[in-house]
């Protein structure tokens, strides 16, 4: 079990910690090519929408053929599509690579890929314990990450900045050997009661796996949206790139604190009440930050209790698809609702890039974010986290 997990935790710690720095390239690479920010937006909305849609099929992969061969394709895809991002010489290109690629190559090194072999690895009694472990080391990968990809700017200039990268990523593949799992390597199989197709329908029938998917199409909305575009909003409001940097770092140290709560809190009151709790709050943090005068202390203030709520979505919504549903597709559902994560992804980068455009500022986004806030924790309360009742036994 401690292999599973240093192994999947050390891959999401790179892999995420790589993408939350993606913000600090807006200005950078939309000044020295002349693009729009809406250019720039929209290749990170392709990103987020390709995460999701490959997650699917790459959770179908990792339940069928096991999560090593996964990662070894998703690690090669990121590598190529870091090089591509630093290299694209139109938006065309520019949205394919950093758009596309990246998409697909994350949809094989994050979370729906790691939390199938956690969910299969661990038993139930530790399994949102475990899945808040990876999590938290996705936060400190934002925190490690985060301030060496800003320095690698100033030190290398961006194009160089992302060819290290492109390099650092391919550590991956020596991880995934951590993760090769019984079954799926000519030892005895996996019994399956389910197919895909059976397990999917019996999930879109079930009221509450609706609300929860319902639920993460808000935090992929505010999470990306702060993610990409705050620190373009700090340097508009005339605060320096280290502000912004800081910001996103302070981000990833209290997710690792806010994912690890919510993970161990998961295994001891209902789950429902953490998602609700988590999405309300982050609308009262949202709307005092844009209250209160802004500073480099406020948005310090900002980046800390936001932090300890960014993440923290991703243990109790995956724990509670693998206690109603069991694990035996616990990848392919994962990576579904994750689907819808990333759509509002999309929505939240793309907006406020293409709002900033036509207004000249990202008031209506955060608005957005407050309103949805609101409603994402209303649905998720009244979500059945019990295993689901089946006509015939089903393995989980």
């Amino acid at each position: 079990m401690a292999q599973v997990l240093i192994c999947g935790a050390a891959i999401v710690t790179l892999s995420m910690g790589i993408r939350h720095g993606f913000g600090l390239w807006l200005q950078p690479i939309t000044q020295d090519m002349g693009w729009t920010r809406q250019t720039f937006a929209l290749a990170m909305a392709i990103q987020n929408l390709s995460w999701g849609l490959f997650g699917i099929f790459g959770g179908m992969l990792a339940d069928r053929l096991g999560a090593f061969r996964v990662l070894i394709g998703g690690a090669a895809l990121y590598a190529m599509g870091l090089a591509g991002m630093a290299l694209s010489p139109t938006p065309l290109l520019f949205s394919l690579t950093t758009g596309v690629l990246i998409g697909a190559a994350q949809a094989g090194t994050t979370y729906a890929i790691i939390y199938g072999v956690l969910g299969r690895q661990i038993p139930a009694d530790k399994r949102s314990w475990a899945m808040g472990v990876a999590a938290a080391a996705g936060s400190f990968g934002q925190f490690l990450m985060v301030p060496l990809e800003g320095q690698l700017i100033l030190r290398l200039g961006w194009q160089e900045a992302l060819l290290v990268l492109s390099a650092m990523v391919i550590l991956i593949v020596p991880l995934a050997f951590g993760l090769r799992e019984p079954g799926f390597h000519g030892s005895a199989p996996i019994k399956r009661t389910q197919s895909v197709g059976e397990a999917f329908a019996e999930a879109l029938r079930y009221r509450s796996f609706l609300l929860l998917t319902a639920g993460y199409f808000v935090c992929g909305f505010q999470v990306v949206f702060i993610g990409v575009h705050m620190p373009s909003y700090l340097r508009d409001q005339g605060l320096t790139p280290q502000v912004a940097s800081y910001a996103l770092a302070l981000i990833g140290l209290f997710n690792v604190f806010g994912t690890y709560i919510a993970g161990s809190l998961g295994q001891r009151i209902p789950k429902r009440h953490i998602l609700a709790f988590i999405y309300f709050a982050r609308a009262v943090a949202i709307t005092i930050f844009l209250l209160v005068p802004l500073s480099p202390l406020s948005v310090y203030v900002f980046s800390a209790v936001i932090g300890a709520l960014w993440l923290s979505t991703v243990p109790p919504t995956n724990a509670t698809v693998a206690q109603i549903f069991g694990v035996q597709h616990l990848s392919m559902l994962s990576g579904f609702v994750f689907f819808s994560h990333q759509i509002g992804s999309f929505l939240g980068v793309w907006l406020g890039g293409y709002l900033y455009d036509r207004t000249g500022s990202y008031d209506i986004v955060w608005y957005l974010a407050i309103v949805l806030g609101i409603l994402a924790g209303l649905v998720n309360l009244p979500v059945r986290e019990g295993a689901i009742v089946r006509a015939t036994p089903q393995a989980a």
